[in-house]
This record gives C-alpha cells, sequence and structure tokens, in this order.
C-alpha cells in the first residue's frame, strides 16, 4: 500500500467512525458506537504504524490532495505532509486516542451522552490527524481550529452544569486570543512569500533574513521575528503558556477520558508540534527564541508552583501538564527542536496513565476528586496504584523511566543554549525538577497511601445534583474493569521503556532528518550522548536527579512521616500559600479587567449608543421632530379660503423678493 493510501486512512477513518456514531448510534446503540469508532481509531493507528515503517525506509510525502481554490498565480488546496516528524505524531496520538477511547466504555458507561462523546473524542482524533499531516498553512489552520472547537464541545460535555459551561466558554475565548496572532502571522507569510505551502516557504526564508516591516510607523520590526512570535502567540494558546494557560485547569470540567486525550498527546501539544515544524523560520530569528525560551520557562516553573497547593486530583495532573509543555517550550527556545518533541512523546505516555489512572480512582470513589477524601487506595486498586506510580515516577524525571531521559535532556540543552534567556531558564528547569518531584508523589502519597479518608466523608449530595447517573458510594473501592486497567497497563509500559530505547536514534541518529532543522545545540548534545545507560550513570553528577530525588523525599516526610506539618507550613507561608491557592491572581484581573470591562462597555454602549443615540435621538427623536413638525404644519389647515389666499400671496411676494436679490447680486 503506497502512502499516500495510508495517510488518507489513517486521516479519514476515525471522522468515518464520527459521522457513523453520531448518525446512527442514537438508533443502533451504545455497542455500535464504541464499536465502530474503536475500529476506526484502530484503523487509523495501524495505518499511522505502516506509514511509520515505510518513511523509516526512506519513503516521503509532500503532496495535494484537493484544491481547494486556485487563483491567478496562487492555489489552496488539501495536502499531506509525511515525513519524519508526521509519523511520530500520528502514531503517538492515534495510540493515546486508542486507549483513551476503550477507556472510555468504562468511565462514561452510565452516562446518557455515551454516543455522543464517541462520536467527538473520534471526531477530535480525525480534527488533531489533519492538524499534524498538514503541508500547508491552511490546513494547518483548518485542523487548529477543529481541534479547539471539539474541545470545546467536549469540555462543557455536561452541559447542565454551570461550571462546565463556563470552562468550555473560557477554553473557546483564550483559544481566540491566540487563534487572533496566529491568523496574522499566516497573513503575513502568505502576503510575503505569496504562498502557504511549507515548502516554498521554508526554502525562501533565507532571503527575508534581514528584511523588516513597520507595524508602528518609523519603527521597523524584523519581519521574520514579527511571522515567529505571531505565530508563536497562536501555540501560547493552544499549548496554554503563560498568560493564555489559564483556561486548560478549568477544562478539568470535562469528562477524565477527554482530560486525558487534550492534555497528553493531542490538543495542548499541536503548538509544540506546530513551533517545531517552523523550525526553519525560527532559526533565522534569535528574538522570537529568546521570547519562546522565557514564557516557557516562566510557565514551567510557576504553573509547577500551583499544583502544590491543589486538592482535586485532576487539577494537580492539569497543572503538571501545563509544566511540562513549559519544558517543552523551552527546549524549543533552546534550538533543541527535536528534544522538545521527544519529551511530547514522552509525556504523552505518562501523563495519559496519570489522567487515567485519577479517572479510575474517580470511578472508584463515585466521581470524588477531593484528595482529602482518599487515602490508603493502594491495596484496593493494585493495578491503578502501580501505573500512576509508574506515571508519577516518569513526571517526576527518575531513571529509567522515560520522563528522565527526555527531561535531562532539556536541562543539557539549556546550557549549552546561547540564546538570550537561556541561563534564567536553565535555572527554572532544575529548580522546576525538585517542583515536579513534589507534586507527583503528593499525589501518590495522599490519594494511595496513609490514613482512609474515603468512608468518612462519603459521597456528597452535591456531587449527585451535578451527576445524577453515578450512585453514591457503598462499601470499601475496588479496582475498576478492564476496560479501565488494560489502557492503563499499556500506557505504562512505554513509560518505562520508550526513553531509553528512543532517545539515541531520536535525538542523535538523525531520526527527524530534514523535517526538523539542524541546530548547533544539538550538534553539542550529540557530542556528549554515550548511550543510555552512561547518562543515567552521569545523572548522579548532576543537580537535575538529586533535586528530582529530594521533591520525593520532602513529599514522603509531609505527606506519609509527618501529614501534620503541610498545614504548619501553609499557615507560615501566609500570603505566599494565598498566591498559588489564588493561581496568581491572573483569574481574578481576567474576571474583573476583561469579563468585568467588557461587561461595563456593553453596559455603556447600550445605554448610551443604543438607549441614548439610537432609541432615543435617531428613532424616538425622529418621531418627535415629524410630530413637532406635523403639528406646526396642522396650524396652517384651518379652513378658510382667506388663510389660503394669503399664504399664497406671502409665498409669491417671498418668491419674488428671493429673485430680485438674486438679480441685483
Amino acid at each position: 500500500m503506497d502512502l499516500m493510501t495510508l495517510a488518507c486512512i489513517a486521516a479519514f477513518a476515525p471522522l468515518a467512525g464520527s459521522i457513523l456514531a453520531g448518525f446512527l448510534g442514537w438508533k443502533l446503540g451504545r455497542t455500535f458506537a464504541h464499536s465502530v469508532t474503536i475500529l476506526s481509531v484502530a484503523i487509523s493507528f495501524a495505518a499511522s504504524v505502516a506509514a511509520l515503517l515505510q518513511v523509516r525506509g526512506g519513503a516521503h510525502l509532500d503532496s495535494a490532495v484537493y484544491t481547494w481554490i486556485a487563483g491567478d498565480g496562487f492555489q489552496m488546496h488539501v495536502g499531506f505532509l509525511v515525513d519524519r516528524l508526521t509519523v511520530t505524531m500520528m502514531a503517538v496520538v492515534t495510540f493515546v486516542s486508542l486507549m483513551v477511547h476503550v477507556y472510555t466504555i468504562g468511565y462514561m458507561a452510565d452516562d446518557p451522552g455515551y454516543q455522543r462523546f464517541f462520536c467527538y473524542i473520534s471526531l477530535f482524533t480525525f480534527s488533531m490527524m489533519m492538524l499534524v499531516m498538514a503541508n500547508n498553512f491552511l490546513q494547518l489552520f483548518f485542523g487548529w481550529e477543529a481541534v479547539g472547537l471539539v474541545s470545546y464541545l467536549l469540555i462543557g460535555f455536561w452541559y447542565t452544569r454551570p461550571t462546565a459551561i463556563y470552562a468550555n466558554l473560557k477554553a473557546f475565548l483564550v483559544n481566540r486570543v491566540g487563534d487572533f496572532g496566529f491568523l496574522l502571522g499566516i497573513a503575513i507569510v502568505f502576503t510575503v512569500f505569496g504562498t502557504l505551502d511549507y515548502g516554498p516557504v521554508f526554502a525562501g526564508a533565507h532571503l527575508f533574513q534581514g528584511g523588516t516591516v513597520e507595524l508602528i510607523p518609523g519603527l521597523p520590526w524584523a519581519l521574520l521575528s514579527v511571522i515567529c512570535i505571531c505565530l508563536f502567540v497562536g501555540a501560547m494558546g493552544k499549548s496554554a503558556q503563560f498568560p493564555l494557560h489559564v483556561w486548560l485547569p478549568d477544562s478539568m470540567e470535562g469528562p477524565t477520558p477527554i482530560s486525558a486525550l487534550i492534555h497528553a498527546a493531542t490538543m495542548v501539544t499541536a503548538g509544540i508540534f506546530m513551533v517545531a515544524r517552523m523550525s526553519p523560520l525560527f532559526e533565522l530569528s534569535p528574538a522570537a527564541l529568546s521570547v519562546v525560551t522565557i514564557v516557557g520557562a516562566i510557565t514551567m516553573f510557576f504553573m509547577a508552583l500551583v499544583a502544590i497547593v491543589q486538592y482535586d486530583i485532576k487539577r494537580v495532573v492539569a497543572y503538571s501538564t501545563l509544566s511540562q509543555l513549559g519544558y517543552m517550550t523551552v527546549a524549543l527556545g533552546a534550538s533543541a527542536y527535536p528534544v522538545a518533541i521527544f519529551h511530547l512523546m514522552t509525556h504523552a505516555f505518562f501523563k495519559a496513565v496519570l489522567f487515567l489512572g485519577a479517572g479510575s480512582v474517580i470511578i472508584a470513589l463515585h466521581h470524588e476528586q477531593d484528595m482529602r477524601k482518599m487515602g490508603g487506595l493502594a491495596k484496593y486498586m493494585p493495578i491503578t496504584y502501580a501505573t500512576v506510580l509508574i506515571g508519577a515516577l516518569a513526571n517526576a524525571g527518575l531513571p529509567p523511566f522515560a520522563g528522565f531521559f527526555s527531561k535531562d535532556s532539556i536541562v543539557e540543552a539549556l546550557a549549552i543554549s546561547q540564546v538570550p534567556g537561556h541561563t534564567f531558564a536553565y535555572v527554572l528547569a532544575v529548580a522546576g525538577v525538585f517542583v515536579s518531584a513534589l507534586y507527583s508523589f503528593r499525589l501518590v502519597f495522599f490519594a494511595f497511601h496513609g490514613k482512609e479518608r474515603f468512608e468518612a466523608h462519603g459521597h456528597e449530595a452535591a456531587h449527585a445534583a451535578e451527576e445524577p447517573h453515578h450512585e453514591p458510594m457503598h462499601g470499601k473501592p475496588h479496582e475498576t474493569p478492564w476496560v479501565v486497567t488494560v489502557p492503563l497497563i499499556l500506557l505504562a509500559i512505554p513509560s518505562v521503556f520508550i526513553g531509553a530505547m528512543a532517545i539515541g536514534p531520536m535525538l542523535y541518529g538523525g531520526w527527524f532528518g530534514s523535517s526538523i532543522a539542524a541546530t548547533p545545540t544539538m550538534e553539542e548534545m550529540a557530542k556528549e550522548f554515550h548511550g543510555w545507560a552512561p547518562m543515567v550513570l552521569d545523572a548522579f553528577a548532576g543537580l537535575p536527579l538529586w533535586f528530582a530525588l529530594a521533591g520525593v523525599a520532602t513529599a514522603y516526610f509531609l505527606y506519609i512521616v509527618r501529614p501534620d506539618l503541610p498545614a504548619v507550613v501553609k499557615a507560615k507561608a501566609g500570603f505566599l500559600a494565598t498566591i498559588l491557592e489564588r493561581k496568581y491572581y491572573l483569574d481574578d484581573f481576567n474576571d474583573w479587567f476583561f469579563a468585568g470591562g467588557a461587561r461595563k462597555l456593553g453596559s455603556g454602549l447600550w445605554l448610551w449608543g443604543d438607549k441614548t443615540l439610537i432609541d432615543g435621538i435617531m428613532v424616538n427623536g425622529t418621531a418627535r421632530l415629524i410630530g413637532w413638525i406635523a403639528r406646526a404644519t396642522r396650524r396652517m389647515q384651518t379652513g378658510f379660503i382667506y388663510h389660503y389666499a394669503f399664504t399664497m400671496i406671502f409665498g409669491v411676494f417671498a418668491l419674488l423678493s428671493f429673485f430680485w436679490v438674486y438679480l441685483l447680486n
């Protein structure tokens, strides 16, 4: 089977499954809905693996599938670019999506929107595939907006809950801010290069390296820096970088399977993939790389701190995702694009394990998400506990788990990089390793160890009101069904081994070839790499590993040895703890300035624009003016002939006077 056929099957199979589940699922039942969507994503995964094998053997595809618009000197089309970067993303996205589809059978078993949910997640997979397989900016933007739209539907899936509606609207609006910058960047690309195809743009980018553009008259900006920064603003929204990160924690209002799908391997990594794909442009703009580095560093460290004070098990993992996305972003800024994609891949597996493991706990406790009402679950849920522990070890960056190799490579890239801001990012990256280990094992110890707290609290009526299809908990929790645990196990396996297996070929074996720009940073890192085993041994001589171990030890001491101390530390921290709990007051500021300002502006426009100007002056004022003229004119309609004769004589006199004055002048 040729590469084009495989690409079409991989992209459009999930769309076919979504259409069948959406239009026929309500009639043919739940089994049909999940069977057809799982089969379609499995076909997509198989086609993606087959494409990976062909590309590994030297195949390459960059071709149009359908011409949408043809004009004078330009064309816009749907096309596929299947190279080594693409097939890596295709395999990761479809595998994680397949695991989430299977997991959903157990998680959404009692939900009345079962068929609708499977329709949405299959459509989400199609949208992401179109994004990563695009060979032009037009199709990239289509996939970009499609994943945003479907994520809006999924975050607000439980549409009877006000918090879910608030969360999906927030996600939609914040992403529109980023998408405005993204669309502006694409418009400048088309204006400058005259095409939206990747190939000509990347090939001709060096010709504009010294070019400038005056966004403000008299103030020239480097053209490529403007393009790259605009594109990165889009990545800031989609990949939840500061300050456009505020939507992601609230998106936990959606069902757990979509939390895993959005935050593990798909939507939030779209921005990382996009910047890696645009590496030929970013490499020509040190200013843009510096912006990427600093924004990523802020997100990486300060969002990790917020995870320490969260009690909702899903929000802990959500803030962890923000931090790990920051790590990927600083790798991009350090010109270590393969390292960013490598961390994207390892993160996809261990973060999906953490999200789905959290969902397994939530199922066992009948949709209780507060970790203060958990504890001691390890003996009741051994499979879930083992997989979550693996995910936490990988997230903390401990060897030989996958996260260690990618995270340690990021720290090394920052140490080598010469991009302005790299020292700032390096310090925060090393400190972030400690914080990552602390919040990861805080979750493990809080939920799975210590005193059992779920019996004391039970399941409150508030949750039953929010999700009436779930019954209150009776008796002890127990391990979840195989449709939940099997995906956990299959995702935990690569969380252990994929880092050691892939680091050599992906980073230093030329796996990405020409699909990512070659950089001095990667050349310097290659000189220091001698295999995964020496890398593990060398880690004991560096700071990151010891910081990670210190984070685990701190979590153990605070939540196992002295569980009374966190409350004391919080009291001593005072305002600092409040800042973290209030998430740096960014949500409060947005509610006051943007939401409140928009409401006040709308009220002002209604009061002065609509009510006073339009209704008061233009509509009612015009009516009053006409009424006054009518009343004045009516006084002249007396019914007496001599009045009309006088009016005629006066009119003739006025006309003669006018002409007399006009003729004299």
